[in-house]
């Protein structure tokens, strides 16, 4: 639950505080090459937005109450309404794509998420062990500690098919190694991506048209009906900054090959 403007999406290697309605957010790189990126908000009050699709599985650590809880979430593939509650912190790590947790596997997670069990207020179980919940600081040394135990992979066919890389597994071998990675076929992760840049042209004031060309769709007709799938709104509407409906949290992305 992070509501963003997306047009402040400009300088992704700064580090920025800003504020979005009734959400403050904050996001930093990671210098860790399983890690997108990581984000911590927290909320004022509570609210209706729209959770748009995404493609990469992360940890999330939510803070409610006084309560710890930290869920493992696999990608979206549609929009939908989520709710945000009053008073809550948020603590989220974004795997990069390809990269996943094999005791749960992402493939399972589509749309959905588990949460591991708590051990006390300050620590979970994992793997028969228990783990302090990390914070913003040191997020990337616990991603170290989950990889340094088998937790946390990658699978190099992924980086591969996505760049159009060679790749020394046959195309139909590829695909399996893809879908048991992300969850996702190479087709619907790359609708996605598109889906989420062309909103961010959008946001930043491109034209429809323009943004038809730059994004690589066929039409107007095609732009809108993929945005109402993946974002949950149509192109006049994301283009309206006085809209006073949410997105959930949307950065810079890559669009496949």
């Amino acid at each position: 639950p992070i509501l963003t403007d997306v047009s402040l999406f400009c300088h992704l290697n700064s580090h920025q505080t800003y504020r979005y309605m009734k959400i403050t957010f904050e996001d930093r790189l990671s210098d860790s090459p399983y890690v997108e990126r990581v984000w911590r908000s927290y909320s004022e009050s509570g609210g209706l937005f729209t959770s748009i699709a995404a493609t990469h599985p992360m940890m999330v650590i939510e803070k409610l109450q006084g309560k710890l809880k930290l869920f493992v979430r696999g990608p979206e593939t549609k929009a939908s309404i989520a709710d945000c509650p009053a008073d809550g912190e948020w603590l989220g790590i974004i795997f990069k794509f390809g990269t996943f947790m094999p005791k749960f596997p992402t493939c399972k997670l589509v749309d959905g998420d588990v949460n591991l069990p708590e051990a006390s207020q300050r620590s979970f179980w994992l793997h028969g062990s228990t783990w302090q919940f990390p914070s913003y600081e040191n997020a990337d040394t616990f991603v170290e500690r989950l990889v340094r135990q088998n937790l946390l992979v990658c699978e190099p066919a992924v980086n591969r098919l996505v760049n159009g890389q060679p790749n020394d597994l046959s195309l139909r071998s590829a695909q399996r190694h893809f879908m048991r990675a992300t969850g996702l076929t190479h087709s619907d992760a790359r609708q996605i991506e598109r889906a989420r840049y062309a909103t961010i042209l959008l946001r930043q004031g491109v034209s429809i048209l323009d943004t038809v060309y730059e994004a690589g769709y066929f039409d107007q007709a095609h732009l809108t009906k993929s945005l109402r799938r993946f974002i949950g709104q149509t192109p006049a509407q994301l283009m309206d900054q006085h809209s006073p409906e949410q997105l959930s949290f949307l950065y810079n992305t890559t669009v496949f090959c």
